[in-house]
């Protein structure tokens, strides 16, 4: 399907609108987040959500609202405060590759950024670039997993230097920091743009993407990343990830 640039832009820019509203919520891990008011709760109930998204949703939704239970519903306070008997009852938890183990690996980790290094929002600022966060999240996995930690738990967590189009971290900072006013996108982390987001880049978003010819490389791997954001800033420099909404809805919700 080739489009010019200006119908192209149009077609999408109507996508958006259809798929970027409060329905999209129902159906999707965004809601876990949404169930928060607080920020530290809202931006750790989002990361831990956006380490299990992949596979079925309902699944995902489901060990999600298991992981909040098992905080007792208040993330950060149970993050900052628990003791290692606390940690016991996570062991039980398992998404697909992501087991107890990982679990408490990650509440260490995250003890220790909002503890040592201000949370979450002050690390992805911190290492920022004007147009990419993919450097951001390299540092990030490599501050969180500077304490001791299991060897096997670092695949839960992305590197796009090694050539990842790390998807579920692009996710989340789309969560954080894009503004939407229509109430899906939290835009809570004021310190960075939505200029600077990059399209979570998975099956679906990459062969329509494909088919619309924002995308040639095959595989979806950083350089197909690259080259998504490249094609989606021409449409909108300012907000260029709404079109997840559109590759997303298109993809799974029209079959395109």
């Amino acid at each position: 399907m080739k489009l010019k640039k200006a119908e192209l832009k149009a077609f999408l820019d109507e996508k958006v609108i259809q798929y970027n509203n409060l329905k999209f919520i129902e159906s999707d891990p965004i809601q876990i987040p949404h169930q928060f008011s607080k920020k530290e709760d809202i931006e750790i109930a989002g990361f831990l959500t956006a380490t299990i998204a992949w596979g079925n949703r309902k699944s995902i939704i489901n060990n999600a609202h298991r992981m909040m239970e098992l905080l007792d519903h208040s993330p950060f306070e149970f993050i900052s405060q628990h003791e290692s008997a606390d940690l016991e009852r996570l062991q039980n938890f398992v998404h697909r590759t992501f087991n107890g183990d990982d679990f408490v690996q990650f509440i260490k980790s995250l003890k220790h950024i909002y503890a040592n290094h201000e949370g979450l929002e002050a690390i992805f600022n911190k290492h920022a670039e004007k147009t990419s966060l993919q450097q951001s999240i390299h540092e990030f996995k490599k501050i969180f997993f500077e304490i001791p930690h299991l060897e096997r738990t670092k695949k839960h967590v992305s590197d796009p230097l090694k050539n990842s189009a790390a998807k579920r971290i692009n996710m989340y900072l789309r969560w954080m920091v894009r503004q939407d006013q229509v109430g899906v996108d939290f835009g809570i982390w004021k310190s960075l743009s939505p200029s600077q987001l990059s399209c979570p880049l998975d099956v679906h978003s990459g062969n329509v993407a494909r088919k619309l010819g924002l995308l040639k490389r095959k595989q979806n791997d950083a350089k197909a990343l690259a080259e998504l954001d490249k094609n989606l800033r021409r449409l909108d420099p300012a907000d260029p990830v709404k079109y997840d909404f559109a590759l997303f809805g298109l993809g799974v919700f029209e079959g395109f």
